[in-house]
């Protein structure tokens, strides 16, 4: 596993303080399947999920609101920023890894036609890559490219909407994890994780 560059450029001239939340629920999420790079509707709590992120970040002196492109978290921010007005940018490297050909279905379905793979991956979960997808590493330099880029640098206090996966990426490199403790941490939705990067 490898250890974290200490030298990672997004500790220079980073915004004092971060927030990152996760899209709001959909109906994939509800039904338990996997979404990668595909897309699915916020559900009704999805949209509650959103409108509680925009009431707890009313609390911070939030400057712009960085979001994946993909739509779930598009339609998030968009909700967020009927609340705070400060306006919403895309980062196309803020986008959950993708999921390849394992994209739509749920584990029990993948187990039917990929029998074994739940063990594979969770024997090299950071570089195991799905088919056709990505694996955390990419996930891993994708953040790394998103936390440098003029959007986040120019910030003072960024909200950031993503994903789960490319979440956690995003939460080890601020708080300089090792790619084992960045593969534990988790962002519920309808919650927000306030970050302060080391300068």
């Amino acid at each position: 596993m490898p250890a974290i560059c200490e030298d990672w450029g997004v500790t220079r001239g980073s915004p004092p303080t971060v927030l990152l939340t996760r899209h709001g629920q959909t109906e994939w999420n509800l039904a338990g399947r996997r979404q990668g790079q595909l897309d699915s509707p916020l559900t009704e709590q999805g949209i509650r999920d959103a409108a509680q992120v925009a009431d707890a970040a009313k609390a911070y002196p939030v400057d712009i609101i960085v979001t994946s492109p993909l739509g779930r978290a598009r339609q998030t921010a968009s909700i967020v920023n009927r609340v705070l007005g400060v306006g919403v940018v895309e980062l196309s490297d803020l986008a959950e890894i993708n999921h390849g050909s394992f994209a739509g279905f749920t584990d029990e379905e993948l187990d039917n036609l990929h029998p074994g793979w739940r063990a594979e991956r969770l024997g090299n979960l950071f570089d195991w890559c799905f088919p056709g997808g990505e694996s955390y590493r990419d996930g891993w330099l994708r953040a790394q490219r998103a936390l440098d880029s003029p959007p986040l640098k120019g910030a003072t206090c960024p909200l950031i909407v993503t994903h789960e996966m490319i979440g956690r990426m995003v939460i080890g490199l601020i708080d300089r994890l090792s790619p084992d403790q960045a593969l534990a941490q988790s962002s519920p939705h309808g919650s927000i994780r306030v970050l302060h990067p080391r300068q």
